[in-house]
């Protein structure tokens, strides 16, 4: 079982930026692959960004790469999102996740993962 809490949202202007926190419960954090998800008023649930369980490999939406840094901190057992140059489309509640199928590539749809937070809201404004 690992319990997933976020943090770090916010309200920032068009082109500033924020680092959401994702603690982990647990001894096991460092076995799960770790994915934000987002999801906006009115719209589906979609991918952010995920990292697998050593951190060897990342992956981006398209939406975000360039902008948005995910790492973790195994000894923490934490993982950041760090997003910079924000737009108003990115706001959203931003949820971390965790899958613990030690895949040599990150997840990206949501029914891959097998926990979650409560979520963090992000709010851009123009």
């Amino acid at each position: 079982q690992v319990q997933l809490v976020e943090s770090g949202g916010g309200l920032v202007q068009t082109g500033g930026s924020l680092r959401l926190s994702c603690a982990a419960s647990g001894r096991t954090f460092s076995r799960y692959a770790m994915g934000w998800f987002r999801q906006a008023p009115g719209k589906e649930r979609e991918f952010v960004t995920g990292i697998t369980w050593n951190g060897r490999n990342t992956r981006y939406a398209d939406s975000v790469k360039g902008r948005f840094t995910i790492s973790r901190d195994n000894a923490k057992n934490t993982v950041y999102l760090q997003m910079n140059s924000l737009k108003p489309e990115d706001t959203a509640v931003y949820y971390c996740a965790a899958e613990g199928s030690f895949r040599v590539e990150v997840p990206s749809a949501g029914d891959e993962y097998d926990y979650w937070g409560q979520g963090t809201q992000v709010t851009v404004s123009s």
